[in-house]
């Protein structure tokens, strides 16, 4: 119960304290919204998309599941599968960001299936990263390099969906692959020119 309790204090500030702050946001987004990305990550407790990109309410469309998968289309259609169709298909979101991360327990669980034997549904989803690499103690070194391969495995998967295939024909889809780097609090991104993630080049505002 404590935890509970401390989420309902967590709202009961929000009400005082915050929502008057920004209150005129929070009744236009009533309204509706045009988010500016849909941004798929994982589920994991140290990753807040919000807070790592500095964005408002309203502003990203937010799919998280254990291990950013996006199963390929149509293999596993269901919730994933689902919000990339509305945020692509009826939001028009004009960039889709797959976003993994360091440490990620997803990828240890992959290299050593074995320990996830009691976990079925776990074991059959971290299928989906296509890794095929054993390995019950990975240095940080492999599982950094095996972090980038899955987020570009699972844009390859992004890219058999209907409605992503279809806005990408268009020409007015972007797809990106990012992983957080969790203790310096950096983010690389996947470059396609040279097949490396790197160091952001975008400006400051």
């Amino acid at each position: 119960m404590v935890a509970v309790e401390k989420l309902l204090g967590g709202v009961s500030r929000f009400q005082k304290d915050v929502y008057p702050q920004h209150q005129e946001l929070f009744e236009r987004l009533a309204m509706g919204q045009r988010p500016d990305a849909l941004f798929i990550t994982c589920a994991d407790s140290r990753i807040d998309p919000c807070l790592l990109t500095q964005t408002k309410p309203g502003d990203l469309f937010i799919c998280r599941v254990i291990g950013n998968v996006v199963p390929p289309y149509p293999d596993a259609i269901g919730g994933v599968s689902a919000t990339i169709e509305y945020a692509v298909g009826v939001l028009r979101v004009p960039t889709v960001i797959v976003c993994g991360h360091t440490d990620c327990g997803v990828m240890r669980g992959a290299l050593n299936p074995d320990a996830l034997a009691a976990y079925p549904n776990v074991t059959a989803w971290l299928g989906y990263t296509k890794l095929g690499v054993r390995e019950p103690k990975p240095s940080p070194e492999l599982l950094l390099e095996l972090t980038e391969l899955n987020v570009t495995h699972q844009l390859d998967n992004l890219r058999t969906h209907p409605a992503v295939a279809a806005r990408l024909a268009e020409g007015d889809l972007t797809l990106q692959g990012w992983v957080y780097h969790i203790g310096p609090g950096a983010v690389t991104v996947y470059d396609e020119g040279s097949a490396r993630f790197q160091e952001p080049t975008a400006s400051l505002p």
